[in-house]
């Protein structure tokens, strides 16, 4: 088979291409920069204007979408994701791929963040498409305590959400698309999920002793529906597969360094 991974140097892409290298499939990793694997072909795609995306694109590939973007607010991230969509529908059902697989977050029904907002819209758009597309949503990453803390520190103190998650490796993640790419098409693959659910806060305290113990983490009450959801279990699985790696695993693992 023929796999084209678009976003194939991010957090999930990077692994969706290793285990697809592994099973034996041809690889396209596309990206803004074009870089890759060795083993993989790196092209260079604009999604935001489509440009090389239908020179990446062949009759009967695969098409697994990975790709994020860095806005919160509702009105760019739904620009951006519908915009985006819209270019690989475009180009996947000019070139007759056979199928689109597409990464989307558990939970974006019911929590109204302005960027879950941009994720229904990307999933709406891509249901436009002639070619078949899969969505399969996935809880929060073991990554994303570590690539949200930052945004929340000031002045040394970490200000947490009480949000509750159910985070899961990226790695599985990377597994679960490649099996929806080379299973029986469906709609929507079995949502998936990590193992355990824990506070927010709980799991940026044992990053920060697992990276050297700064900043000091505060968990915070915020306003508003979409933090009262986020506390209240909106983003947890209410059905699908969870996996076995466990955060405070993953934590003594290299692959969190």
């Amino acid at each position: 088979m023929r796999l084209v991974v678009l976003g194939g140097t991010g957090a999930v892409g990077a692994h969706v291409v290793r285990q697809a290298l592994e099973r034996g499939h041809a690889v396209v990793a596309a990206s803004r920069h074009g870089k890759a694997p060795t083993s993989a072909t790196g092209r260079v795609v604009d999604l935001r204007t489509g440009e090389g995306l239908r020179k990446a694109l062949n009759r009967d590939d695969v098409v697994i979408d990975v790709t994020n973007v860095q806005v919160t607010r509702a009105k760019p991230a739904i620009e951006a994701f519908t915009g985006m969509a819209s270019q690989v529908v475009i180009a996947a059902d000019a070139a007759r791929v056979a199928r689109v697989v597409v990464l989307s977050i558990v939970g974006i029904d019911d929590v109204p963040l302005g960027y879950y907002r941009g994720k229904l819209a990307q999933e709406a758009a891509y249901r436009l498409a002639t070619t078949p597309v899969t969505v399969l949503r996935a809880t929060q990453f073991h990554e994303f305590v570590g690539q949200v803390l930052p945004s929340m520190t000031k002045g040394g103190i970490a200000f947490v959400p009480r949000s509750v998650i159910q985070p899961v490796a990226a790695a599985d993640v990377a597994t679960a698309l490649l099996d929806a790419a080379e299973g029986p098409y469906v709609e929507r693959a079995e949502d998936i999920g990590g193992p355990e659910i824990h506070p927010l806060p709980d799991l940026a305290q044992r990053w920060v002793d697992a990276h050297g113990g700064s900043p000091r983490v505060m968990a915070t009450w915020l306003p508003g529906r979409a933090a009262s959801r986020m506390a209240n279990g909106g983003l947890l699985l209410t059905s699908g597969r969870t996996t076995t790696l466990t955060f405070d695993e993953w934590l003594r693992s290299p692959r969190s360094t």
